[in-house]
């Protein structure tokens, strides 16, 4: 039996995986360029859960329940120009997140980590941006970023472009994501989000990340889900 274990190191919420980690991991388990991921229940951690796979999908279950689905997605937006990395540094220190964060402890944009990949992104115009220089152990043998860890910097920006209440967060409830170009450990990379639009508890965000060069590397559309 196949199976799937996400690690206590990389989670959203306190008691649950974050979202993009997770997306990652079961993308990489789909033959598809893009990855469409729906979450339908918090992802446990430390947890073995059993990998279905069913023609043309993938389903990660903890005993019976449907923890996630994915399938081969489509991924047609606008993306914006990315600001610099200088720009996108500034914007960081405007981070909503060092002030008031629903998870603290997230993994990629959790203040409160020191071995997180510290992805904070501040308001640029009506986007957010963070600088990201990923660390060495983020890469695989070629050193590029391993693609679950590319997963993890599309996630957690786009909650930052669209209203995001500490008191009624918003949780990852579908990302489409698409890699196009592998991004070196250790470059000055920019990770931008914006808004897409709302539909009562739902809304709707892109995120792409950039390479030095300015070169997209990766880019999704989220929906994420009101608790309250």
């Amino acid at each position: 039996m196949e199976t799937l274990l996400l690690p206590s190191r990389f989670n959203g919420p306190p008691d649950s995986a974050n979202g993009g980690y997770t997306c990652g991991r079961l993308a990489a388990l789909l033959d598809s360029p893009c990855v469409e991921v729906t979450l339908r229940l918090p992802p446990p951690l430390d947890q073995e859960m059993k990998v279905r796979r069913l023609e043309g999908k993938v389903q990660l279950l903890a005993g019976d329940d449907l923890v996630a689905e994915a399938v081969p997605g489509e991924l047609e937006m606008e993306i914006p120009w990315s600001p610099s990395f200088e720009e996108a540094r500034t914007a960081s220190r405007g981070y909503i997140g060092h002030s008031h964060h629903p998870f603290p402890t997230c993994f990629v944009c959790g203040p409160g980590r020191d071995d997180g990949l510290a992805i904070f992104a501040g308001a640029i115009g009506e986007q957010v941006a963070a600088p990201w220089v990923p660390a060495p152990e983020l890469g695989d043998e070629a050193g590029f970023v391993r693609p679950e860890y590319m997963w993890c910097a599309l996630d957690c920006p786009g909650a930052f472009s669209v209203e995001q209440n500490p008191e009624n967060p918003r949780v990852l409830g579908r990302l489409v994501g698409e890699l196009y170009r592998p991004l070196p450990v250790g470059d000055q990379a920019v990770v931008l989000g914006w808004p897409i639009g709302y539909e009562r508890r739902k809304a709707f965000a892109g995120t792409a990340i950039f390479d030095s060069q300015g070169a997209l590397c990766a880019a999704a559309r989220a929906i994420w889900i009101a608790l309250g």
